[in-house]
């Protein structure tokens, strides 16, 4: 397919300083057959560098992006979701319940009972200047990186398998701009207005006639300069 020619967008991705679960949108939504639970956080900030290496893990942020899609899981439904045995899913959803992702519904025993997302979306600090959060920031934001990039490269796999139409909306854009650190936070958080316009889609009713789940992707960051200073 021939990507259309977008010259002035720029692919941007979670801020320097504070990054965002891949495949939600910049606040988040409960998903569709979750339960709303006003006592849940509607979003967490996570600072603590343990926390950070827990879900630096591929299979956990596969997770997290399960639940967040379909909403409560079981170790066994896990496994079959993600190609893994039930016992390997159990532990990884009582690792990410250690540090508070998860947490049990209290319903269900063994490996049939369900887990959930303890809060609606979360976002981690991770341009501190603390050296140990620090690390485990960019090893969770590597982890983030590895996720979006084999699901481009899924959707390169099987773009042919889809129409026309949608082949021909999808995109990759690429450009390069000369801003202060305050016009690339502002365009963060235009970015980030945009995913919240669809938010609500996460509740199946919502959604429109024809409505796919369409992974939007975005990074923006400084480049060293050339020679000449440009």
């Amino acid at each position: 397919m021939s990507t259309p020619e977008r010259p002035n967008r720029k692919t941007v991705a979670k801020r320097g300083r504070r990054a965002r679960v891949p495949s939600a949108t910049a606040v988040g939504a409960t998903a569709a057959n979750a339960p709303t639970d006003v006592s849940r956080p509607a979003r967490q900030v996570i600072t603590d560098a343990r926390a950070m290496r827990a879900l630096a893990h591929p299979l956990r942020v596969a997770l997290i992006e399960a639940m967040r899609r379909d909403g409560e899981i079981t170790a066994t439904r896990a496994a079959e979701l993600l190609g893994e045995s039930p016992g390997n899913m159990s532990w990884h959803l009582q690792t990410l319940a250690k540090y508070g992702f998860v947490e049990e519904t209290g319903e269900g025993r063994g490996r049939s009972r369900p887990w959930r997302l303890a809060s609606d979306s979360r976002s981690f600090e991770t341009g501190l200047t603390d050296p140990e959060v620090a690390a485990a920031g960019e090893a969770l934001e590597r982890t983030f990186i590895e996720r979006t990039s084999d699901q481009l490269r899924e959707w390169w796999s099987r773009r042919l398998t889809y129409p026309v139409r949608w082949r021909r909306a999808s995109f990759m854009s690429d450009s390069v701009a000369y801003l202060t650190a305050a016009e690339l936070a502002a365009i963060t958080d235009e970015i980030h207005t945009i995913y919240t316009r669809y938010a609500d889609r996460a509740a199946r009713e919502k959604r429109p006639a024809g409505a796919l789940p369409v992974h939007l992707y975005a990074h923006g960051h400084p480049l060293p300069p050339t020679p000449s200073g440009n």
